[in-house]
């Protein structure tokens, strides 16, 4: 008895593994669908043609004046750089503290440093291999741009270089201006920047 229950269950072993090497052979039957709705969905593909649409267009324009979640922006100044005219913001919208600098340092050196060096004197590492070397930041034209200037080029990009809008968010963007203004600031500090109690020392 015990032996043919051991040839049964080697008979049915065997049988399963032949079996199972037969399932990647081509076959003319369609394969079993449990749920054929997860593969055979009623959706239009993107810039697909539709018979319902007047313009025979499946994807639709937005209703007039819809804004997408989390991009309502209305914040001109400070998702833009710029006033409700349209002109270039002088000073940024947010208040410069310690907490903000050592954040636009942070990330200063991460997106900027390799193009513009840590003192932003247009001589990062990328321009040692080869790149057209930035402009420095401790000119009298940079030193003179406004804050939403400085924001703008860091959100699209000017020249050869890249917009980082992807890559660095607004609050980050701000940041960064911040720092670059007191980069500006240590590379032409004059000796009234100095407190009180140390100018003494170098008078």
């Amino acid at each position: 008895m015990k032996k043919s229950l051991s040839a049964i269950t080697i008979l049915l072993i065997a049988a399963t593994n032949f079996i199972g090497c037969f399932q990647e052979l081509p076959s003319e039957k369609p394969p079993i669908h449990i749920n054929p709705n997860m593969d055979n969905q009623e959706r239009y593909r993107p810039q697909g043609e539709s018979a319902f649409f007047i313009d025979k267009s499946a994807m639709r324009m937005p209703v007039a004046g819809t804004v997408a979640r989390g991009e309502l922006n209305e914040n001109s100044a400070y998702y833009r750089g710029i006033n409700a005219l349209g002109d270039t913001i002088a000073t940024m919208p947010v208040a410069v503290t310690l907490p903000l600098l050592q954040r636009g340092q942070e990330r200063f050196n991460i997106y900027c440093a390799p193009c513009h060096s840590t003192v932003g004197d247009g001589k990062g590492i990328v321009v040692a291999k080869g790149m057209l070397p930035p402009p420095s930041f401790h000119t009298d034209l940079l030193r003179g741009y406004p804050d939403g200037h400085i924001y703008n080029v860091i959100t699209n990009g000017i020249r050869n270089m890249p917009s980082y809008k992807h890559q660095i968010s607004v609050d980050d963007r701000w940041a960064i201006v911040a720092y670059v203004r007191a980069l500006q600031r240590s590379q032409n500090a004059k000796l009234e920047d100095l407190p009180e109690q140390i100018r003494a020392d170098y008078e």
